[in-house]
C-alpha cells in the first residue's frame, strides 16, 4: 500500500526539478538518510545550497528553515532553503521559497 503524503511529497520534488531543468539547471533528487538528511534536491553545480521541497497544508515555516538549516550543515552547504507549495498553485515558479536572513545574506554574498 503506497503512502499519500510521501507520494504528494515525491511528485512536488520532481515538479521542482523538472522545472528546474527547464530553465536549464540540471537537479536531483537526494536519497533520505535519516537523522544526517542532506535535503530533498541538490543543483548540479551549486553545492552551496540545498533544498527542502514542501508539500503540506498546514505552514509550519520555523520548523521547515530549522530543518533546511540542519540539512545544509549536513549536506556542507552554506544555503539551505524550503521550496514550499503554494495553495492552489500548481507551478514551483508560484510557490514560496523560504530561508534564514543569514543564509539570504550568505547568497547575496556568493552573487556579489
Amino acid at each position: 500500500m503506497s503512502n499519500p503524503s510521501k507520494s504528494k511529497g515525491t511528485n512536488w520534488e520532481t515538479a521542482i526539478k523538472d522545472w528546474l531543468a527547464f530553465r536549464g539547471f540540471k537537479a536531483k533528487r537526494r536519497p533520505l538518510s535519516g537523522n544526517k538528511d542532506q535535503g530533498d534536491l541538490e543543483i548540479e553545480g551549486i553545492d552551496w545550497l540545498t533544498i527542502e521541497a514542501k508539500n503540506v497544508v498546514k505552514m509550519e515555516l520555523a520548523t521547515w528553515v530549522d530543518q533546511a538549516t540542519v540539512e545544509a550543515e549536513n549536506a556542507g552547504a552554506e544555503v539551505g532553503v524550503v521550496w514550499h507549495h503554494r495553495s492552489r498553485k500548481s507551478s514551483p515558479a508560484e510557490a514560496y521559497v523560504t530561508m534564514t536572513g543569514e543564509h539570504f545574506f550568505k547568497l547575496l554574498r556568493r552573487l556579489a
